[in-house]
């Protein structure tokens, strides 16, 4: 089995240089806080817990409008992962994702910070009928919104406020629909959905680099055979990426099986998120 690449050093003369990592605790917040130093940026990273081995982190609640601004302050970007990254109750993810994110880009624009790269979600589409495979025509980025939870709606609101502060004020922001962003795919859903930690890398890389993007929103994949969303907006910003979760399918399929025609995890994108719950 071939392992994922490793993530190239490289640096861009239009990147920002300071960006805020915010989130910097949770699994993607470690994998970009090990992979962006390489590309030549200086981060400042904010979580509401604790960063393991990042004494310099601050402890900065997305619900303190003022801490945020104090933290968005002399940054050339933001990198916003922050709030809660799995489903919860609607009053949880109303404070920590939807005010969050409202103070993240206010005090983006109060402090004159023109790019932010918002971690969306694939949830966002979760309740899209999944595409055939295989088949020619991956999902493009402008099917309608279907959010499968709590959770996804935030990052619809996100998304939407992104547009909003891109509109309105200038602020720059690509949004990336991230699919499963692991060391590698844990089940058969993952072999189409799988973002590997050096892609995640590169992508974000490439949308702090790009150049004027005004509101931008791609799917944040690998290129995985079995992958289901068209790459073409995010290679459009200078997204290459190296890795493919068929490199590990065999072992993924022994372990858990196929897809099984008929199940959530078969027809839609947001798979056993899309089932009801009491």
């Amino acid at each position: 089995m071939t392992a994922p690449h490793q993530a190239a050093p490289e640096t861009s003369a239009t990147a920002p240089r300071t960006v805020l990592l915010t989130g910097a605790a949770g699994g993607v917040g470690g994998f970009l806080r090990a992979g962006l130093p390489g590309y030549g940026y200086q981060l400042r990273l904010t979580d509401l817990v604790p960063v393991p081995g990042e004494p310099d982190a601050l402890q900065v609640d997305l619900a303190d409008q003022a801490a945020v601004r104090a933290a968005v302050r002399g940054v050339d970007a933001v990198v916003h992962l922050g709030g809660l990254s799995t489903e919860n109750s609607f009053e949880n993810i109303l404070d920590a994702n939807i005010r969050g994110s409202y103070h993240l880009y206010e005090a983006a624009r109060l402090e004159g910070v023109r790019r932010v790269v918002f971690a969306s979600s694939s949830h966002t589409v979760g309740f899209v009928p999944r595409p055939e495979q295989p088949g020619p025509d991956p999902l493009p980025v402008d099917v309608p919104s279907r959010p499968d939870t709590y959770y996804g709606l935030s990052k619809c609101f996100g998304e939407s406020l992104a547009s909003l502060y891109a509109d309105r004020y200038g602020v720059q922001t690509v949004s990336i629909r991230i699919g499963s962003c692991y060391e590698r795919p844990g089940d058969a859903r993952m072999l189409s959905t799988w973002l590997s930690p050096a892609d995640a890398g590169r992508l974000v890389h490439a949308a702090l680099s790009a150049p004027r993007v005004h509101h931008s929103v791609v799917y944040g994949i690998s290129a995985n055979t079995r992958g289901w969303w068209d790459l073409a907006p995010a290679r459009a910003l200078g997204y290459e990426p190296q890795d493919d979760s068929e490199a590990y399918a065999a072992e993924v399929i022994a372990a858990h099986g196929e897809l099984v025609p008929g199940t959530a995890e078969y027809r839609f994108l947001g798979g056993a998120f899309t089932r009801p719950t009491e």
